[in-house]
């Protein structure tokens, strides 16, 4: 996996509203995050906390994107049942997620395989990463991200006790 400082690969990948190219990024700040599937529990929630969180990101002057392996027409039929409101890519040959280190082996009810593994990457407006999360936790992923953008403390998870 990539780590802060490290060049962030060049890319070209196609989403639900045309080609996004990481040389036309360069300049701005981005966030890229990487979720395994469209339209199951976890890459939902994510995507909802991104969705429900962009007018924070664009006031930073910040993009999101989503990638995963899913081809476009998955991508529409996502972005359109849940109102998201920014770019999903299409790594259909994975090859981007590799080039980030969010392509490995994963284990699912004991089976191993190859897939995405759930990560995010702050992109800076000179191409380098700037933060890194592994492995990351789907519910209030998006609010953990912007508190890094502000230059915050990451908030605490929240607990699923009930008082």
């Amino acid at each position: 996996m990539l780590k802060p400082g490290d060049l962030a690969p060049e890319f070209e990948l196609e989403s639900e509203s045309g080609v996004v190219r990481s040389a036309d990024l360069k300049g701005t700040r981005y966030v890229l995050y990487f979720y395994p599937a469209d339209d199951t529990p976890g890459c939902t929630k994510e995507a909802c906390s991104f969705r429900d969180s962009l007018q924070a990101f664009e006031a930073l002057g910040v993009r999101v994107f989503g990638v995963s392996p899913q081809g476009l027409d998955s991508k529409r039929k996502f972005a359109a049942k849940y109102g998201l409101n920014f770019p999903l890519l299409a790594d259909t040959d994975h090859k981007v997620a590799e080039a980030f280190g969010a392509w490995g082996e994963r284990s699912l009810y004991g089976k191993k395989f190859m897939g995405v593994i759930r990560s995010t990457f702050i992109i800076g407006p000179d191409g380098r990463i700037e933060h890194v999360w592994e492995k990351v936790k789907p519910e209030g992923h998006a609010e953990e991200v912007l508190a890094v953008l502000r230059g915050e403390a990451a908030p605490k998870p929240k607990s699923k006790r009930k008082a």
